[in-house]
């Protein structure tokens, strides 16, 4: 007898001999597969059709695997940024700290030949400030070339000297500053009486009663946007003494908590903002028997 069915996939009526009941094959118009009916009738059912990855799925998948990669990137960024920042102003500090140790010992060299340390500044005949010490130290700083450009007998805002002065001496900049192509400096003198220079005057080492370890030779002031060659530094009759002042002060850096500074003995300190201003004006003198405490 046979048996009628309809193809689920196209609607093709056919009549099969009922010895191919429950088997299954190709369908003779859309040649998907089907399975003929078993005797007595039935459902036609065909094979599932197969599961697969399409293009749409897989750009889905990347799309969101990309997602996660971003957003768990960004966090870590963030994590991570303080502590490469941290890093960074730490190299900072090691290199402004290594700034000072060759000035210091571009003085003590200085010391040697000439038998004192620089004064601040030269004066003219009317004891005006003429040249910075900064510019006497330029041939124990290896820049001899640009010591011999300099031209003593004009002042260091002539004309001529002013082309030396907008060169810029890397030593003389704290790395910490945003501008490190600036011909300011970040280091200057504590000028005043008593100190290591009154202006024009220059000390030697064995006057320095108070011990050339608690006696400050040069010190950081980042915010007095003082050229290098400029003859200024630091009116100790006018400060407060006060490291990293909140309102903005004299003393100051960029470093995180305090300054550098250099001793007379050549080593290199770091004065915490939280120091007694008292402590350092201590420090300024070279022979006021003042009592300095550990810092």
């Amino acid at each position: 007898m046979p048996i009628q069915f309809t193809c689920p996939h196209c609607g093709l009526q056919t009549n099969v001999a009922d010895e191919y009941a429950g088997q299954s094959g190709p369908c003779a118009r859309c040649g998907k597969t089907i399975t003929v009916p078993p005797v007595g009738g039935g459902p036609v059912y065909a094979p599932p059709p197969k599961r697969t990855s399409g293009p749409a799925v897989l750009v889905i998948v990347l799309v969101a695997a990309l997602g996660i990669v971003v957003v768990c990137g960004g966090i870590m960024a963030a994590l991570l940024l303080p502590a490469v920042q941290a890093a960074r102003e730490a190299a900072r500090r090691s290199q402004c700290t290594n700034n000072l140790k060759q000035i210091a010992l571009a003085m003590h060299n200085y010391h040697d030949t000439y038998g004192s340390f620089p004064p601040a500044y030269l004066a003219d005949k009317n004891g005006k400030p003429m040249h910075s010490w900064r510019v006497l130290l330029l041939p124990f700083l290896e820049q001899q070339a640009l010591y011999e450009q300099y031209n003593f007998d004009e002042p260091w805002d002539s004309p001529a000297n002013q082309r030396i002065a907008s060169t810029v001496v890397p030593v003389y900049n704290c790395p910490s500053n945003p501008n490190t192509s600036s011909p300011q400096t970040s280091y200057v003198m504590l000028v005043g009486p008593g100190t290591i220079s009154d202006g024009a005057s220059a000390t030697k080492i064995q006057d320095i009663a108070d011990g050339s370890s608690n006696t400050i030779l040069v010190i950081e002031a980042t915010g007095t946007s003082i050229g290098w060659t400029e003859p200024r530094d630091l009116d100790a009759t006018k400060i407060t003494f006060e490291v990293n002042e909140p309102m903005g002060g004299e003393i100051e850096s960029l470093h995180p908590g305090g300054v550098n500074c250099a001793m007379c003995d050549g080593a290199v300190r770091f004065l915490s903002d939280t120091i007694d201003p008292k402590t350092v004006r201590g420090m300024s003198t070279i022979s006021g028997g003042e009592a300095v405490e550990a810092f």
